[in-house]
């Protein structure tokens, strides 16, 4: 099973570079994060929000693997307990299906891309900047995977 972060952005400030690769570098190999980076469209063309999103949506749409479960991370998606992300991975894990989290990019995901994923995901009721929700996204797959091997890294 792959757990792929797909996140528009590119050129990520070195602090989230190294906060994402802190997390990923410590997940073992039968749970490897792998990071899709999506471009974003330029803010400089005189397209609206709307329009942007769309460009946005069709690279992410193109970008995703075959047959993998899409989690579109939004706000106003469920917000599990860590006990229920961690049990959430492990059935992932016992299906043995690739899953994709999907985050977009300074104006979020077009509504094209939560339709087409299984699930909506908040990580917090908070608005967060795109960039460091793969930070948080990739702590939160250790976390869970720490639980799932009753490692100490979880703490009640």
């Amino acid at each position: 099973m792959k757990l792929i972060i797909v996140a528009v952005g590119h050129k990520m400030p070195d602090w989230i570079t190294t906060g994402f690769n802190e997390y990923t570098k410590r997940m073992p190999r039968e749970a490897r994060i792998a990071l899709l980076e999506i471009k974003p469209e330029p803010r400089t063309t005189g397209k609206t929000t709307t329009q942007i999103m769309e460009a946005e949506a069709q690279r992410i749409l193109v970008a995703l693997p075959q047959n993998c479960l899409r989690i579109a991370l939004d706000e106003r998606g469920i917000q599990p307990t860590t006990r229920q992300f961690a049990a959430q991975m492990q059935d992932w894990m016992r299906e043995g299906r690739d899953v994709a989290f999907i985050i977009g990019g300074a104006d979020g995901l077009h509504e094209s891309v939560k339709q087409a994923a299984q699930q909506l995901l908040a990580l917090s009721a908070l608005t967060l900047p795109h960039a460091v929700v793969r930070v948080l996204l990739a702590e939160q797959l250790y976390r869970a995977h720490s639980l799932m091997h009753n490692h100490p890294y979880h703490r009640e």
